[in-house]
């Protein structure tokens, strides 16, 4: 078996190369935060490796307490691009705890004289953030299936992930462990989580994560791609197709769970004229401000898209005809704070409202809206009117 110095130096060569890879191909094309955490991390790993190489020369007394805490740093970047995956931040003053409470307990243990100065507080660091990081990974994981994320590419990907940083927790707690019991020069530490067996481990995590990230990146350019092809460029509310794919999931979970709720069909009254006396600009203006007003009335998971020119269909899952309601009418007072506010008189909103069962089909429940919108056109615009079956509409 290779020496340990070997092994570092190989673990510190991969670094590098995976470093240069992952700046050159993965971050510059995606600028992705997580993409951006795992350079940061690997910097971290490459820089900490080669302190380690200053083991048993005169610099030790300081090259082991940064290298340690440069390695608990790379950890920590590590957590903070899973966090990152979920769209969730982490604070550098967080991130920097860690390093620094090693740094200083490594300090403290007189490294000078022993390799192992500050090694349970390093070797706590090291599984708690793995272990942090595994949690927002298994979520991940989690909300991609409630989600129905396509994509089997990705969640493999996030599997692989989660279960790394899961095993790489538990190898971890377990050095933890017998560092605390027998200490590092005897067995079982010395045979099961040696230097030689934790580098070999540590460089089979770092090929197995920058592959993992490199196609969770791909899978990210592919999302964004689809999402540019779903999304309306005036308003950035969806479009007719992008519609259609987001109802569609939202369908399937109402018919799995046995809810209901309702769909929005809206129309802007008198379009036309604002487009005739204002022009195209006061227009599109008119409909930007009712995507705006749609956002502000809507919940995350309620799916608002721009139908066609001045329409606009929001679909409310789990929603009764009394929230449907509540959302046409803050949609309407909205647009009307918004109009004294700009030189254009923003246009009235009719809407028409549907309910929407578990067995429904979308096209059926767009039709019954779309009559119902059709009634408040008819019967005087600016309201809302459910659909109820013929010639029995309520406003």
């Amino acid at each position: 078996m290779l020496d340990t110095d070997s092994l570092r130096i190989s673990f510190a060569l991969e670094a590098l190369v995976l470093l240069v890879l992952f700046l050159a191909i993965t971050y510059r094309i995606g600028r992705s935060a997580y993409a951006a955490w795992w350079c940061a991390s690997l910097v971290a790993f490459l820089v900490g490796a080669v302190a380690f190489l200053l083991t048993g020369t005169v610099h030790q007394s300081w090259a082991i307490p940064l290298g340690n805490a440069l390695i608990a740093l790379g950890v920590g970047c590590v957590w903070a691009g899973a966090r990152s995956l979920r769209q969730l931040s982490l604070p550098w003053r967080l991130l920097l705890i860690a390093p620094a409470v090693v740094a200083i307990a490594t300090t403290l243990g007189g490294p000078g004289g022993d390799v192992w100065a500050g090694g349970a507080t390093f070797l706590a660091a090291m599984w708690i953030q793995f272990a942090l990081a595994a949690r927002e990974l298994w979520r991940l994981v989690a909300e991609s299936y409630a989600a129905q994320v396509d994509g089997g590419s990705y969640r493999a990907s996030v599997w692989a992930l989660a279960a790394m940083s899961s095993g790489a927790a538990v190898f971890y707690l377990g050095r933890w462990i017998a560092f605390l019991a027998v200490g590092p020069a005897e067995p079982p530490f010395t045979t099961v989580f040696g230097e030689a067996v934790t580098t070999l481990i540590t460089t089979a995590l770092l090929a197995t994560v920058s592959f993992g990230m490199s196609t969770l990146s791909e899978e990210q350019q592919k999302a964004v791609l689809r999402d540019a092809a779903h999304r309306d460029a005036l308003t950035g509310l969806l479009n007719r197709a992008g519609f259609v794919h987001h109802a569609q999931v939202a369908l399937h979970a109402g018919r799995r769970h046995g809810t209901s709720g309702s769909l929005i069909m809206a129309d802007l009254d008198h379009f036309k004229q604002v487009n005739d006396i204002h022009g195209h600009q006061a227009g599109d203006h008119a409909l930007v401000a009712f995507a705006d007003s749609c956002r502000s009335a809507v919940r995350v998971s309620d799916v608002v898209a721009r139908h066609g020119g001045e329409e606009f269909v929001l679909l409310l899952p789990g929603a009764d005809s009394d929230r449907a309601d509540e959302v046409a009418r803050a949609i309407s007072e909205e647009m009307a704070r918004r109009s004294p506010l700009g030189e254009v008189v923003l246009p009235t909103v009719s809407f028409g409202i549907s309910p929407l069962e578990p067995t429904s089909s979308l096209e059926h429940v767009i039709e019954r809206a779309d009559a119902a919108l059709y009634r408040a056109k008819e019967t005087g615009r600016n309201r809302a009117v459910h659909y109820a079956g013929d010639h029995h509409d309520r406003d």
